[in-house]
């Protein structure tokens, strides 16, 4: 039993050391992050523009994104099996 509790002693310090600290975290934490998103923007200065881009009108982007939706929501009609053409079956 004398040497039992030495051991119990010296996990328990273990086990207290363990959670004595918290987590220190860098001045920079973060910046990884940050500049991610600065690469992948490509000029941050055009969200200044007041000018419109140039190209395709209102009602026709409404009605191409329309027929693209709708693209999903008809089924296809698919082509009759080669099998089926071939054997004539």
């Amino acid at each position: 039993m004398v040497t039992c509790k030495p051991i119990a002693y010296v996990a328990a310090l273990l086990l207290i050391g363990g959670c004595s600290t918290a987590p220190r975290f860098e001045k920079n934490f973060g910046a990884t992050v940050r500049a991610n998103l600065a690469a992948q923007t490509i000029a941050p200065q055009n969200a200044a523009n007041v000018n419109p881009a140039h190209g395709i009108d209102g009602p026709a982007a409404r009605a191409a994104q329309e027929r693209y939706q709708r693209s999903f929501t008809q089924p296809q009609s698919e082509p009759a099996p080669v099998a089926r053409m071939l054997g004539g079956q």
